[in-house]
């Protein structure tokens, strides 16, 4: 048996493909197309008996029926995404090619693969969609988190992109009774992560004493959720989840951007010390806020805690000193992707 993941070349992908191979004896076999945020390199050490990597979109119906009768995984996990929020504002045009024409190709795809599937083979599959808090729009400081049944309101062409293929997910279960499962995540932090998102951003730029370039007044809440926790739940999700069900993963640990900012310049202060040059908060600038910038984002994950026993096992304090300390210890893998 084995499972294909698509988009697994990317920061959350990489991670879960890493966690599943070092929690199961199942190969993965990963589907990406190797875009800017998408490093081959990332998972290069595995073995090949226990990965396997095609390079191609998940938009070429033929090229992933192929994979899948070839490999007959007995999962999909979805991965593949444009997922940069300034991006979408800039570019919408990929997003809505990747997530929304791409998530609809892929479902194509698995459900003419399981139309020739019988027996245990079509009843054990499963198809995870992974997608984001933001399909829930944004929240007032006091208001409830996101749960399952928020109503989706996207502010962003990104969100729209991501809600646009929830919907694409959840409506090929109800119409071809494709066996679906939906995930929908907070803001994921840790080691791979491209560096255009907050945190390796802000890590990379005040190790370099460049400025630390923060949002509006940069009170913007988020609830951080570490890759590796996410990895874990999805895990879980795919062996205990209920079909057709959605689960809201979220880390219990809300954080204003610019407290998020604050503490990576203390372990940097700490971590890399340079006493001539002084503190990293000096170089904290506010700069005009990104268009349409939800607020706050909070996602209650009670459901995923009470149903299948999922709790973070990472708090965010030492979350962000471990994610700190893999960056200034991989300056070689920040080269490459700086190159690249």
């Amino acid at each position: 048996m084995s499972i294909l993941v698509t988009g697994g070349a990317g920061f959350i992908g990489t991670n879960f493909i890493r966690s599943w191979v070092e929690n199961s004896r199942e190969p993965v076999i990963n589907l990406d197309k190797l875009t800017y945020a998408g490093n081959a390199a990332n998972l290069r050490d595995l073995g090949a008996d226990r990965y396997g990597l095609i390079e191609g979109d998940i938009g070429d119906f033929q090229l992933v029926l192929e994979a899948l009768k070839k490999h007959r995984p007995r999962a999909v996990v979805n991965f593949a995404a444009e997922s940069h929020v300034d991006r979408s504002i800039d570019s919408p045009h990929e997003f809505i090619q990747t997530n929304v024409l791409g998530t609809f190709h892929l479902l194509e795809a698995v459900r003419a693969y399981l139309g020739e599937t019988t027996g245990q083979g079509r009843g054990d599959f499963r198809f995870l969609h992974v997608s984001t808090d933001e399909v829930y729009g944004s929240l007032a400081p006091f208001e409830a988190a996101f749960t399952e049944n928020t109503p989706y309101a996207p502010n962003s062409p990104y969100s729209a992109s991501k809600a646009a293929s929830d919907h694409f997910v959840r409506a090929y279960h109800h119409t071809y009774d494709l066996p679906v499962l939906t995930t929908n995540c907070s803001n994921n932090y840790g080691p791979f992560q491209y560096p255009e998102k907050l945190i390796p951003l802000m890590i990379l730029n005040g190790l370099n004493y460049q400025p630390l370039p923060v949002y509006g007044d940069g009170r913007q809440i988020r609830d951080w959720l570490h890759v590796l926790d996410h990895a874990r739940a999805l895990r879980l999700v795919l062996e205990k989840g209920q079909i057709g069900q959605t689960y809201n993963i979220g880390g219990r640990a809300e954080k204003p951007n610019l407290e998020v900012v604050k503490a990576i310049c203390a372990l940097l202060d700490e971590l890399a010390p340079n006493p001539q040059k002084g503190p990293r908060s000096a170089l904290i600038t506010h700069v005009t806020d990104r268009l349409g910038h939800d607020r706050r984002y909070a996602v209650d994950p009670s459901r995923i805690s009470r149903e299948l026993g999922f709790e973070p096992g990472h708090d965010f304090a030492s979350g962000l000193r471990d994610t700190v300390k893999w960056y200034l210890a991989n300056q070689e893998w920040v080269l490459a992707i700086k190159s690249k």
